[in-house]
């Protein structure tokens, strides 16, 4: 066998084994990474304009904080209110729900009314800046709620889990104000298996989209 042979087969066995990696990745789509809490778990919160951020802090008004922690808050760089408002949340809280938390900017994919072939390039960005933020914070948990800034941060975290990288568990609570389909995120993250769990809060969604997990209002 020659060289070009050998690396023929390597490129062979790394392209049959990514692809077994995805399918079971599909297969395993609804199901979270960790059976139980091995502690505090590395938090990811991705925040957005137009009301998301908002749900969001409210979603994490009714969960057990002290579970998530440190926590990673990150928003559009377009957008510094939604950072302002977790700068509140978090100093509003006290006893164990405190923890070290950071506040992280991301490039929008497309910002609104951008043409989409420039979009090509910003999108390009988004994705490198994505993959240099989820090296640098490893997620255990990633937690969004819609906004497109989402998309570029789950889709490298996809990536990871397919290489053999199991880091973080995805999941996606689809914002109350959608009642009768999923938003543009949503649907990608639904149709695409990116998250491990999503979570709709109304039954019709459920019934439209049977993959999804529906226990009520969230927000």
């Amino acid at each position: 066998i020659g060289f070009r042979d050998v690396w023929m087969l390597l490129i062979i066995g790394a392209c049959t084994w990514i692809a077994v990696r995805i399918f079971y990745l599909l297969y395993r789509s609804g199901k979270p990474l960790y059976n139980r809490s091995p502690g505090p778990l590395r938090t990811l919160i991705v925040l957005g304009s137009g009301g998301h951020t908002a749900e969001m802090m409210n979603l994490l008004s009714a969960m057990d904080l002290h579970l998530f922690k440190p926590r990673y808050y990150i928003a559009a760089a377009s957008d510094g209110m939604s950072l302002q408002k977790a700068r509140v949340f978090e100093d509003s809280l006290n006893g164990e729900a405190v923890g070290s938390c950071r506040f992280e900017q991301i490039y929008r994919s497309r910002e609104v009314g951008q043409s989409y072939i420039t979009s090509i390039c910003t999108t390009l960005i988004a994705l490198i800046h994505a993959l240099r933020l989820m090296i640098s914070i490893r997620p255990q948990v990633i937690l969004c709620n819609g906004p497109g800034t989402c998309i570029p941060l789950c889709a490298i975290a996809f990536a990871f889990k397919a290489v053999g990288m199991r880091w973080s568990s995805i999941f996606y609570v689809e914002s109350i104000a959608r009642v009768k389909r999923l938003s543009l995120s949503g649907y990608l993250v639904y149709k695409l298996r990116m998250a491990d769990v999503v979570f709709v809060q109304w039954p019709q969604l459920k019934d439209k989209y049977p993959r999804a997990n529906y226990v009520g209002r969230l927000m």
